[in-house]
């Protein structure tokens, strides 16, 4: 089997294994036992680190390589894979439009549908600080879960207060920077993604009929869990 096919089969493996860990995070995050999850969200963040490691290989691929198969590639496109849709959606980046991609696959539409309308794994931490007596406002805790999060500053303040306190809430600080791992090492996968495209294809259109670069250069500005990033400069 050829090299970049078995390193397409293992991301779809680790893919698979982020997304059953993040579920299985965040069941534990809900129930209110956050410190079961933390293991759960580091394996996530080194799975997260392996995935970016097959950038390397595919950035050794020249423009002429990519040029003598792009055609059999269509509209195809990594971003149709319904385990990655799933996972970003668990992560907080919610977006109804990408579900319409999979209306050929009742059951992956319907698993789709499902994770858009319900909370995000940073969704049920905001409700876990306001257990927690860290109070937030009820449109923050009850809202349209299928939009993505828009940030709020009653939410940097309550963080503001567990790193100042660290010791007190040391359960929410610790969920915080497992959090703050995860979208790290996303935004690495992320940055390596948009040069490798930039590299062989230059600022051509994508497969999947994005803009290429311009649009994955605009990924970069996502936030899933923004407060957790403003609150270093306001502690």
């Amino acid at each position: 089997m050829p090299r970049l096919e078995l390193r397409h089969l293992a991301t779809l493996r680790a893919i698979a294994g982020a997304r059953t860990l993040a579920d299985a995070a965040m069941h534990e995050i809900a129930r209110g036992n956050p410190g079961l999850a933390f293991k759960m969200l580091s394996r996530v963040s080194r799975i997260q680190a392996q995935l970016t490691e097959s950038w390397a290989v595919l950035s050794t691929m020249t423009p002429a390589d990519y040029s003598s198969f792009r055609s059999a590639l269509g509209q195809s496109s990594g971003f149709q894979s319904y385990q990655y849709r799933q996972l970003e959606f668990m992560l907080g980046n919610k977006n109804p439009a990408m579900v319409r991609v999979h209306r050929d696959n009742p059951a992956a539409l319907q698993e789709l549908e499902r994770v858009l309308r319900e909370p995000s794994v940073y969704d049920l931490s905001l409700r876990l600080l306001h257990a927690q007596g860290l109070r937030l406002p009820a449109d923050v805790l009850e809202r349209d879960f299928s939009v993505p999060y828009a940030a709020r500053p009653e939410v940097e303040r309550a963080w503001a207060e567990v790193y100042r306190d660290s010791a007190r809430y040391w359960d929410l600080y610790e969920l915080a920077e497992k959090l703050v791992d995860v979208e790290h090492q996303f935004q690495v996968w992320r940055f390596s993604h948009m040069k490798t495209v930039e590299r062989i294809i230059g600022h051509r259109r994508g497969t999947g009929g994005t803009s290429g670069v311009s649009y994955l250069v605009r990924a970069l500005d996502l936030r899933f869990f923004p407060e957790l990033w403003s609150v270093r400069t306001s502690i």
